[in-house]
């Protein structure tokens, strides 16, 4: 018998529609005609055991019980899903072939690996097992992925990688949340202090970005706009000051003195000026790749104010109830050259359907091969396309609908022209000074023509020569006043996470952090935001987000290296090494132990006074307690889950 476990029963049911009728369904499996079987985990069907299950004395959080450190480590069948493990725990004892059907990373390798040795598969078993990647669920895709089996051996390294991960962030978010936590309560503050090494630099990103905004004082600037007039059509050059003019300038080069500026507007003012120099420039930009799944959250962000988890949850009512796009959770922009072949199929589909773009779509031309397909560039997963079983478009819901259609346009874009444009450049001496204009003339609209029309489009320019002389109509000046940081939204704190690197000093970090994913992954994300908002560490203001009072007071009694992305870096960079056999599980878990130590030791000796002012109330979570009576009663929900990340 042949058992094939897949992650989810979306994904079971793909994979048997895929093999031979007629089939049997009973509780928690598809048996085949030759006997064969289809199994499937409901996410992770295992736990990590909590404290007490080592110890019953750690039940009760206590400062001298830290850092709690397992010596053997111990996982636990998850409550809700107890019964579909017994099912497949059933199903192994009786298998002669085991087909490993997590989804395609290093969570999904873990998922069913767990499993496997939970059930203590014989060792000879475990080196027979083969792999099923598979990242588009219709039934061809997933024949063909039938036809690639590999051996589940070489994905050990990965697997490795996520135990490590997992068991890290266990030994780093229960510790450091029960000490902080402790300490809090002893400061008069109720509510659980999560710490964890993705959430709480994230939260330090908004903390911080919060103080630059409050600390931020407005200063007046000045800039001078000379007004020109051609044979053609007017046009407008700013003025660039001189070196002789940086006393009256900030480090950012504007000019901060009025009469200055007021007196360059004069000396202008019906004045001629002189073509010094006259660029135009062809200039040609492809269309950018497909999506991966952050892309997408931060653009639905910015198209429909969606936050992370919604576009999360839509793309998987897309990829498992609809089956209209590929796998969702990806962290890959690119193509594997095979999938081109349908490439034909699925933009005929797309010209067809009812879409914002329909008319523009129509130049897309499937035989055209953008630098989106590249077999180097492709992981574990591709990026996230339509698949050519789209006939449930008509069934989507408004949400469903928006996001198909972004997919979709981020499809089609490849297979359209190059946006071709002139960047024209113009300097104009007036009075001894210099003026700068700068303008683009659209050659060919391109793929842009699927896109919306940008608010910032740049003037188009007259055509000039050198030495052409040119009248100075006025002198303008413009009073401007510099700007506070904005604060984050839901689209620029999933692009802070994404490119972390940019919020870090340290080059040799900023160059490691370069090379991974950033903060989180990319199906982390949009729950570690969502987790901050529900401990009441962070608060939306429209589409603002900030920290909360205990937002920001955690992040203040907290060492400075648990707020910062630097030691996430250092994580990633080293589990990257692990899942390649570059480095060992034995010494990423030492270096995590001993940094752990010196921790624990920092929070037990914390100032928490910051915490003794905060509201009771913003103590959390409260759950809802059943009760026969008509009043309602709310209780602080017991556990002692603390949260991972």
């Amino acid at each position: 018998m042949i058992l094939y476990i897949a992650e989810k029963p979306s994904l079971a049911r793909a994979i048997a529609s895929a093999l031979p009728k007629p089939q049997k369904k009973h509780d928690g499996y598809i048996e085949l005609p030759n006997g064969d079987c289809v199994t499937w985990c409901i996410g992770h069907l295992l736990e990590l055991a909590e404290p007490q299950d080592y110890a019953p004395h750690y039940k009760q959080w206590q400062l001298d019980h830290l850092p709690i450190v397992p010596q053997e480590w111990q996982w636990k069948a998850k409550s809700n899903t107890k019964k579909q493990l017994g099912v497949v725990r059933k199903l192994l004892k009786n298998t002669q072939q085991i087909v490993h059907a997590g989804d395609p990373d290093r969570e999904g390798q873990l998922l069913v690996d767990e499993v496997l040795h939970f059930a203590k598969v014989p060792k000879y078993k475990l080196d027979q097992t083969q792999r099923l990647l598979i990242s588009d669920l219709t039934p061809v895709a997933v024949k063909k992925s039938l036809n690639k089996l590999r051996l589940n051996t070489e994905f050990a390294a990965l697997s490795r990688s996520a135990l490590a991960r997992s068991r890290a962030d266990w030994l780093y978010g229960i510790n450091l949340t029960r000490a902080y936590t402790v300490k809090g309560r002893q400061a008069g503050y109720n509510g659980v202090l999560s710490v964890g090494r993705v959430q709480t630099p994230v939260l330090g990103l908004v903390v911080k970005r919060d103080k630059e905004r409050e600390a931020f004082v407005a200063k007046d600037f000045y800039q001078v706009i000379a007004h020109l007039e051609t044979d053609s059509f007017p046009f407008q050059a700013k003025w660039q000051p001189s070196e002789a003019c940086a006393p009256y300038q900030d480090e950012e080069g504007r000019v901060l003195s009025r009469p200055l500026a007021e007196n360059v507007a004069r000396r202008i003012t019906d004045k001629p000026g002189f073509v010094k120099q006259f660029d135009k420039t062809p200039k040609k930009q492809n269309a950018p790749l497909p999506y991966n799944l952050s892309a997408l959250q931060i653009d639905a962000a910015k198209a429909f104010s969606m936050n992370a988890q919604k576009v999360l949850d839509t793309c998987q009512a897309l990829y498992e109830r609809h089956q209209m796009i590929t796998y969702p959770r990806s962290d890959c922009r690119y193509l594997p050259t095979e999938q081109f072949a349908q490439a034909s199929s699925i933009v005929s589909k797309l010209k067809e359907m009812s879409l914002p773009y329909q008319k523009a779509a129509q130049q897309a031309n499937p035989t055209q091969k953008s630098k989106a397909w590249n077999d180097k560039q492709v992981g574990a997963h591709h990026a996230i396309i339509p698949t050519q079983q789209l006939s449930a478009f008509s069934k989507l819901n408004a949400d469903e609908r928006k996001i198909f259609e972004l997919i979709a346009r981020q499809y089609l874009i490849q297979f359209m022209p190059a946006y071709e444009y002139l960047a024209t450049k113009i300097v104009v001496e007036i009075e001894g000074g210099q003026f700068i204009a700068q303008g683009v003339t659209v050659i060919n609209e391109g793929w842009k023509s699927l896109m919306p029309r940008s608010k910032k489009e740049e003037p188009e320019l007259p055509q000039l020569t050198v030495n052409q002389t040119l009248h100075c109509r006025v002198g303008e000046v413009l009073e401007k006043q510099t700007t506070p940081p904005d604060a984050f939204t839901d689209a620029t704190l999933l692009a802070a996470m994404t490119g972390i690197n940019r919020f870090v000093s340290d080059k040799a970090i900023k160059a490691i952090l370069k090379e991974t994913d950033g903060l989180g992954t990319e199906a982390t994300r949009a729950g570690i935001i969502e987790l901050l908002f529900k401990r009441g560490f962070l608060q939306r203001e429209g589409k603002q987000i900030h920290a909360t009072a205990a937002g920001r007071a955690l992040i203040d009694a907290l060492p400075e290296s648990t707020t910062v992305p630097d030691m996430t870096a250092k994580w990633e960079a080293m589990l990257n090494d692990i899942s390649l056999n570059q480095q060992s599980y034995q010494h990423f878990m030492h270096e995590l132990e001993n940094a752990l130590n010196t921790l624990i030791k920092t929070a037990k000796t914390g100032n928490m006074t910051a915490f003794a002012s905060l509201p009771k109330q913003a103590a959390k979570p409260f759950t809802k307690k059943k009760s026969t009576s008509k009043k309602r009663n709310y209780t602080r929900k017991k556990s002692t889950k603390e949260t991972k990340r």
